[in-house]
Order: structure tokens, then sequence, then C-alpha cells
């Protein structure tokens, strides 16, 4: 990374008392045994959280964020090497500094100052993770860890498609014909969470069918993916099935890069139309046959003539106004903001819980100048992963399809955020700051990059 870049952010750790604090207790690194192995321990901690994340209270994920915070510091402090500073970290502490302005202007600070804390929990993740991901093998252990939990809960949701669950009418228009459409949910309780929470399972789980070596592995892969996206299409959720053919577009058009030297010119040019006109086919055929996927296909294009369109264009009215009049800074961070300030512009009875859109919420929270910084956040890692990959196919080094499955989870992630705020749960944002944490971990130097095992 060219030193310019992150020069504002490592001024500013030479400077202050806080960055100055960072090696403190150097010379106690060297003699701890504990830290002479704080990554795998640390990777112990990240899998502990993914392990115990989908059958967890949010409570509980918060105390294992605080654990897992405190030990960042801890190495933070007794640091020897200091560590990389990318673009992604410089946008994501402005985004953290735009996020503390917002609190400071809250009209509800006490309660913006506890949504402020466990944001800052998911940075400190995110730290934590761009460290250890630099090697290779805790980045395969890590993700192996979570494919294997999501088969876990992807299989027990399948398994209530098979015994069926009760249907609730907050999941279902009560008055088309999808009323008894029964929509799973497995551990997370609520069926968009899980598809959400499933989303970079996919993704991951299509690297591993291309990086894992042997065939058991393989067909372990393949079955991870297979049954996470028939539970994604169990669970009625029509923002991840939007989320998932976004998330399947990217990952090919990585691929298509990736082995595009061992093309011929046609299939170079004509390989990526083919594949999304033969799956454009395969659900256009599904639409016409499979009654139940039609009627939710076409609920997406009834406007308010669907209750959950209905629901959300109420909603994002009553947001639009509150955006107006907190437009610089917003109304301040967390939950407990939103529903202390949004019964004063709500119509009657669209009571909700969020915006149902984390590009509506973010702006809402931390005004113009937060979502300035997510969107410098979102356009860094692109550029970074896109940059990374080129880096990597060059020196033909497989982290690159590790890469490619981060940067396609994201892309799906943030389709579904479009539509939902379920991005906001801790479940899918310590995967979201996770998946940010992988492309934030390699330098974009040829010399360093030589030193990762292929």
């Amino acid at each position: 990374m060219n030193p310019s870049v992150s020069n504002p952010l490592s001024q500013w750790r030479k400077t202050s008392l806080i960055g100055k604090s960072v090696g403190l207790l150097s010379n106690w690194h060297h003699t701890s045994y504990l830290l002479q192995y704080s990554d795998a321990i640390a990777s112990m901690l990240v899998c502990i959280l993914l392990i115990l994340a989908p059958f967890s209270s949010t409570t509980f994920i918060g105390v294992m964020l605080l654990a897992i915070s405190s030990f960042w510091l801890l190495l933070t402090i007794a640091e020897t090497n200091p560590n990389q500073i990318t673009s992604i970290h410089l946008w994501i502490f402005f985004y953290w500094l735009a996020s503390i302005i917002s609190t400071a202007f809250s009209p509800l600070k006490t309660a913006s100052f506890s949504g402020l804390v466990k944001f800052s929990l998911y940075l400190v993740f995110f730290a934590l993770c761009a460290r250890i991901f630099k090697h290779k093998k805790l980045l395969e252990w890590i993700a192996t860890t979570y494919l294997l939990i999501s088969l876990i809960v992807s299989g027990y949701g399948i398994r209530q498609k098979i015994i069926g669950v009760t249907p609730l009418a907050t999941w279902t228009d009560t008055i088309l014909q999808t009323a008894d459409l029964t929509r799973v949910y497995s551990y997370l309780g609520n069926p968009n969470l899980l598809g959400g929470y499933l989303l970079p399972a996919i993704a991951l789980g299509l690297g591993a069918l291309i990086l894992w070596k042997t065939i058991p592995q393989k067909a372990l892969a393949l079955v991870i993916v297979v049954t996470n996206i028939t539970c994604i299409y169990f669970t009625g959720s029509r923002g991840a099935w939007l989320a998932l053919i976004a998330l399947l577009f990217t990952f090919l058009l990585g691929l298509n890069y990736w082995w595009a030297e061992y093309l011929s010119p046609f299939w170079r040019k004509w390989l990526v139309p083919i594949i999304l006109g033969i799956f454009s086919l395969l659900i256009i055929t599904a639409i016409i046959l499979v009654e139940p996927l039609r009627l939710r296909i076409l609920s997406m294009f009834s406007w308010r003539g669907d209750s959950s369109n209905n629901f959300r264009i109420n909603v994002w009215y009553a947001v639009f106004q509150m955006m107006q009049d907190y437009p610089i800074t917003g109304i301040g961070l967390g939950n407990q903001v939103f529903n202390q300030i949004y019964p004063l512009y709500m119509k009657t009875n669209f009571t909700a819980l969020s915006s149902y859109s984390i590009f509506l919420e973010i702006p809402l929270e931390t005004g113009i100048i937060g979502i300035t910084f997510f969107m410098g956040i979102l356009v860094s890692v692109l550029k970074r992963a896109m940059a990374e990959i080129k880096m990597f196919k060059e020196a033909n080094k497989t982290i690159g399809i590790w890469i490619i499955a981060s940067l396609a989870a994201l892309v799906g992630l943030a389709t579904q955020g479009v539509f939902d705020t379920v991005w906001f749960r801790p479940q899918i944002n310590t995967l979201w700051w996770l998946l940010i944490g992988i492309i934030a971990a390699y330098p974009l130097n040829a010399m360093e990059n030589r030193k990762i095992d292929n």
C-alpha cells in the first residue's frame, strides 16, 4: 500500500497518547508464553464466537465480542510489529469518528452511546480478524468452522420445512395465497435473518469446493453449498433470494477473471453470458412451474398490493422525514434511539424497529457524514479486493479464491441490506466485518505476499 494513503492515521498513532500506547508492553511480548501463541488464541476466540452465535442471545454475543476486544487491546499494547494500516482501516476509522460525532449531537445521547459501544466492538472484531487472517491456515481454520456450523443451521431449517412449523402472520401476507407458506427460521428465529446468515456460507463454500483438495472434502463443500441454498429458498426471504443471485453473479465474474488465461477466446467472451442465460432459463422455468415461488416473486412487483411492501414503504416515508430533520449528523446510533424517535413520525399502525434498509438506516443514524464514510468503506473494499485478486492471480496464490468468495459474500449481504436491516443483527454483522477483515489482511506488496503458502 502507498504509505501516503495511511499517513493521517499513522501520524495520529505516532503523536497521540493512545497511539503511543501501542507497543508499550512490547518487552513483555517477548517473554510471555501466552503471547507466543497470540494469533492461535485469537483464532480460537473467533471460532468460539462463530460456533455459538446462531444458538445464543445477543447479550452473550456481546460478551464474546467484549472478550475479543479485550484480547485485541492486550495484543495492541504488547505489539512488537505495528499492524498493517490499509485504506480500509482508514475509512473505517473515519466512519467511527462520524459515529462519535453523531452520538455527541444526538437528541438521545445516552441511548446513542450504548449503540456506539456496540458498534465499536464490531470494529475491534474487524481489527483482530484483519490481524490474524494474514496467516492462511488460520483463515482456513475459521472458514471451515463457520461452514460446518452453517450446515447444522441450514440442516435444521430444512428439517423445519419437512416436519412443518407454524407460519407467523408477521412473515406472510395473510390475505394472499401464500398465507400458509412455511418459512423456516432454524435457530435464528427469523427467516430473513437466517437467509442473511447463510449467504456468506454459500460464497465461502464455493471457495472451499475449489480449494479443498480431497474428494471427501469437495463432497462436503458441495453438500454445504447445496444445503445452504436449499435452506435459503425455504426461508421465503425475497431479499435473500436477490442477494443470492448477486452473490453468485459476483463469484462467477471473479472466477471468469481468475481462469481467463485457460479459456479460449470464444469462452473468454461468452462463458459468463451463456451461464447467465442458462441460470435465467432455470429460474424462469421454476417460476412458471412452482406456484409458491411464482406468487412470492410476483409479490415483489405488487408495490402496495403486498402487506410487506406496503409496510416498508410507509416506514421509508417516515424515515425520509426523520432524515430531513437530522440531515448532517443523524439521530444517533442503535435501535434504542430509533424506537424513541420513530413514533413521532410514523403513520398509524405502522410501528417499526428499524428503517428496513441499511442504506437508509446508516444516514438516519449518522447523517450525511456517516453514509459518506460508509460508502467510502465499500468502495475501498471493492478496489482492494480487485487489486488483491489481480496480485494473487499473477503470483499463482490460491488465497485469491478466498478473496473472491469474501467479496461475493459482501455483495450479497449489501444487496439484502437494500431491503432489510438484519445486517445490524450480531449474527450477520460479525460475519460482515470478518469478511472485510479477510480482504484487509493482505498487503498489496508482491514481496510480502510471497511468504503466503499456496
